[in-house]
């Protein structure tokens, strides 16, 4: 395809953010839409991308490739795969949806907008880079506009949160740095080249390998959040915008596992295997964790973003399984759980802005009062529970599957972990009882239904939601191929 869809997808947001930034700051509705129009035009190329990617070669497609720093090497190499278009989607749909979900916003409209069109960048160029000077650029240029979103338009604690953000995920990308210096020069010639350096991965020595897949690890788990490195999550989803907190949980998070995916693994394939058994405890006690923390919350948002942390377990499990059913798995909990947490904040925002409280035991019997409301939150919970027939159940079954079958102490770690589905159906069943069942509080006598705006930020969530729950079919084919392939360069 001669189109550079991925140049377009990752700069048309930048021209959106200066178009915003040269409009009159009083012209709020303009800004709004025209945010809205930038970022629709991305979420179109994403699924022109993924209707147009053929699942059935390995190989990086739509590959841009473009010499920019001959000197040391590096290149502005963008490409796709299995792995990376479905992300892209995802990353498409909820920044239109977020950015539609933020037209109540009324403090500092202009740079709010401008912001948030400069994360859209950052999260694109992730997902495309296939140059690490490429990568790193991108994946720092995330990092300021989400400490401003935070850190102006948050909450009561919002520049504590924004900065514990920001100082988590600097030493995150300090250690990513090092190594990815480290690889520079150890590699001869000397190559940024992510897929040269993964065809390479034969002549990296143990010890080097044990080494620089821990810098790796610690800079990506810090941001899948991985315990015990995650406890900048629930201050920044808590203070957080709802908008923002709905990128934060459905797209952010999820680099940290592609990261992972993408360079660690294949890159560093012996200390992969050194590391899995590490790597599945560490997902076995995010898995318990995490529910058990969620199950002691009293505010909802705090309670959905602790249950970030253990559903992004799964993800840890299913990666440390080094199976395909287990990566497939892990690959389908990135996209599901962005859906499902996604929609969930949207909700929480939705009852927060008519409530000014996100306290559990200050609502009751809300669900005669808001049936629709009522119904797509519980559709939502129950597919964060993994009911059967919804996104978050096929997810859960392939990795507990993929791990299962990796050998005896994997079965262990599985047992141990499937409390966690108990422990998930515990709080978020509790939570539906307190908020939405029993007699009505008189207090919300007042509360209004879910408005269109609103629906239309959810239904497509939805839809993604049942779609993938009793049809799998088209997502596992598209991850399917890449997955196999590098699981394979990783066990042989």
């Amino acid at each position: 395809m001669d189109f550079p869809i991925l140049t377009y997808m990752i700069f048309i947001p930048l021209v959106g953010m200066v178009v915003v930034m040269t409009m009159r700051k009083e012209a709020h509705n303009a800004i709004r839409y025209t945010s809205s129009f930038f970022s629709l035009v991305v979420f179109v190329l994403s699924c022109i991308l993924a209707i147009q990617y053929d699942s059935s070669i390995p190989d990086m497609q739509f590959v841009e490739n473009v010499s920019w720093i001959p000197s040391l090497g590096i290149n502005y190499f963008l490409g796709v795969d299995g792995i990376s278009v479905p992300m892209l989607f995802l990353t498409g749909l909820l920044s239109f949806i977020s950015i539609v979900a933020s037209f109540g916003i009324t403090n500092r409209v202009k740079e709010y907008f401008a912001f948030f069109l400069l994360l859209e960048v950052g999260m694109i160029g992730v997902f495309c880079a296939l140059d690490f000077f490429l990568f790193y650029i991108f994946w720092e240029i995330m990092l300021v506009p989400m400490y401003f979103l935070i850190g102006v338009w948050g909450g009561p604690r919002k520049e504590y949160a924004a900065i514990k953000f920001f100082l988590y995920t600097l030493f995150g990308s300090v250690l990513m740095l090092v190594g990815i210096i480290a690889l520079y020069f150890y590699a001869e010639p000397h190559t940024l080249n992510m897929m040269e350096l993964i065809r390479r991965n034969s002549t990296y020595g143990y010890t080097f390998q044990l080494i620089v897949f821990a810098a790796f690890y610690v800079g990506f788990a810090i941001k899948v959040p991985a315990w015990p490195f995650h406890t900048w999550l629930p201050d920044a989803h808590v203070e957080a915008p709802t908008a923002v907190s709905v990128i934060l949980a459905g797209v952010l998070l999820k680099m940290g596992t592609y990261g992972l995916m993408r360079i660690s693994y294949p890159m560093f394939p012996e200390a992969a295997v050194y590391y899995s058994i590490p790597v599945a405890l560490i997902g076995m006690i995010a898995i318990i964790y995490g529910a058990f923390v969620s199950m002691a919350q009293k505010d909802l948002k705090k309670l959905v973003a602790y249950s970030s942390v253990s559903h992004m377990g799964y993800c840890m499990l299913g990666l440390a399984a080094l199976t395909t059913a287990g990566w497939a798995g892990c690959m389908y909990q990135m996209f599901s759980h962005g859906v499902l947490t996604g929609a969930l904040f949207l909700l929480v925002g939705v009852l927060y802005d008519r409530a000014h409280t996100r306290e559990i035991a200050a609502f009751g019997g809300i669900g005669a009062k808001v049936p629709l409301f009522t119904g797509i939150f519980v559709l939502f919970g129950m597919g964060s529970l993994g009911l059967p027939g919804l996104s978050g159940f096929v997810a859960e079954f392939m990795t507990f599957i993929g791990a299962f079958n990796s050998g005896y102490v994997y079965q262990w770690i599985v047992i141990v972990s499937i409390l966690g589905v108990v422990l998930t159906a515990g709080y978020i069943l509790r939570m539906v009882q307190n908020v939405f069942l029993g007699p009505l509080n008189t207090r919300w006598e007042g509360l209004t239904e879910i408005n269109g705006r609103e629906l239309f930020t959810v239904i497509p969530l939805a839809v993604l939601t049942i779609l993938l729950g009793v049809w799998p079919k088209p997502l596992v084919s598209m991850i399917s191929v890449s997955i196999d392939n590098i699981v394979k360069m990783i066990t042989g």
